[in-house]
């Protein structure tokens, strides 16, 4: 049925099912453009449930109508907008998923080392252990040592990643199971060239425990172990993220591993990505410092900065990767203070705005009760999401190359223009 535009303001809110109409999309399509930022969703009163804008859906529908679907993410239903078509992360409301499995589900009974793999190749390999070849290793540390004394972790690991690169003759061989030894290489390679904060455990020991002895000179207990291991399983993809889209248009040129993840890490180097969790760091550090957490929220408020850690623009409620590992964090007992001063930060906000902790906090909480620094939040996310990136490389090796080139929309001066 024909609508006019003009009754969308007074018009019932829609459906999911509804909406998914108008669109002529599945339902689970509907949250994956709520996860992209295309359309925005309200729970229902009481229930677990959405509603949308009608003219938000509306304006969606004739954009898709106007643009060819792109980058071959052809779902082959009417409406479909641009995507790039993926098989890797799902997001919905309040949880996303990895390959079709809830990643919650899957950080409370595998490690990062076997997710990775699982993620890579469909087979979980209980127990799997990545370890770095020594003559790779000895290249990466080297390149690494030879920075300035003030250089942070994730300057260690871009040029770790690239001397890596240049170490390794079959870089250019891009078949899956090269790509694949690269990956389980690379990895830890990537970790074991930060510098050492606490005694080394030796490279059969898991991923988790040997970025641990990278961070802080505190040795773990299980409990701690768990709640490293947890956010690194979590972190490992979220979609189209802006570092993931760099190593996929990297893949899509045919670049090499390397490359692809030296792409990821320098877009993860924007404040607005990686870095969140240095913010909500330093706050909850202050928080601890203070004794109040009012004092601070309003200091960020006075400035007009946002508080760091609180909102998530694909989730409207807690992110599932803070709630999950929160749940963690409550088996440390050194976690403690840092998270009742979390808990405080995100119930004094919530009285000027809706704001749920998102995981930036939980990885505070865990960098500030470990004795870390605050770039370690950052550093976990950057390993977890090396293996996150791969998994897009090989999904992008399959596809036509160069295909992410998109068509610029010229806003210059009208040619032809006199010679400068």
């Amino acid at each position: 049925m024909a609508e006019d535009p003009g009754s969308a303001a007074t018009e019932r809110r829609l459906s999911t099912r509804e909406a998914a109409e108008r669109l002529g999309v599945k339902p689970e399509t509907v949250y994956a453009y709520v996860s992209r930022g295309l359309l925005t969703s309200h729970r229902t009163t009481g229930g677990r449930g959405s509603t949308f804008d009608p003219g938000e859906v509306d304006a969606l529908a004739r954009r898709g109508r106007r643009d060819q679907t792109a980058f071959g993410g052809d779902s082959g239903e009417a409406g479909a907008v641009p995507a790039i078509g993926t098989g890797i992360t799902l997001i919905g409301e309040d949880r996303y998923y990895f390959r079709g499995v809830d990643a919650v589900e899957l950080a409370g009974r595998y490690g990062c080392e076997e997710v990775a793999e699982w993620l890579w190749t469909g087979t979980m390999t209980p127990g799997i252990r990545f370890t770095a070849p020594e003559e790779t290793l000895a290249a990466a540390r080297r390149a690494a040592d030879a920075l300035p004394r003030h250089s942070g972790p994730l300057d260690r690991l871009r040029v770790a990643a690239v001397a890596a690169g240049a170490a390794d003759p079959l870089r250019f061989d891009l078949s899956r199971p090269t790509v694949l030894a690269t990956a389980r290489s690379l990895i830890p390679t990537l970790v074991d060239a930060l510098a050492p904060a606490g005694g080394d455990p030796g490279p059969r020991a898991t991923l988790a425990r040997r970025l641990w002895s990278r961070l802080t000179p505190t040795a773990p207990d299980e409990a701690s172990l768990r709640a490293l291991e947890t956010g690194l399983v979590l972190l490992i993809d979220h979609d189209l993220a802006a570092s993931t889209y760099a190593a996929r248009v990297a893949a899509s040129a045919r670049a090499h591993p390397y490359a692809v993840v030296s792409a990821g890490l320098g877009a993860l180097e924007g404040p607005l990505h990686g870095a969140a969790s240095a913010l909500a760091h330093r706050m909850l550090a202050e928080v601890l410092e203070r004794g109040s957490a009012a004092a601070v929220v309003a200091d960020h408020l006075r400035t007009g900065r946002r508080v760091p850690g609180l909102g998530h623009r694909l989730y409207p409620g807690e992110d599932p990767r803070a709630r999950a590992l929160f749940a963690r964090l409550e088996e440390m007992k050194p976690a403690e203070p840092a998270f009742a001063a979390a808990r405080e930060v995100e119930a004094t906000a919530a009285r000027h705005a809706s704001l749920h902790a998102n995981v930036d906090l939980a990885l505070a909480v865990l960098s500030v009760a470990a004795g870390m620094g605050p770039e370690a939040g950052e550093t976990v996310f950057a390993v977890a999401r090396t293996a996150g990136w791969i998994a897009h490389a090989l999904e992008e090796y399959a596809e036509q190359p160069l295909r992410m080139r998109p068509t610029g929309r010229y806003r210059g001066p009208r040619p032809p223009q006199p010679l400068p």
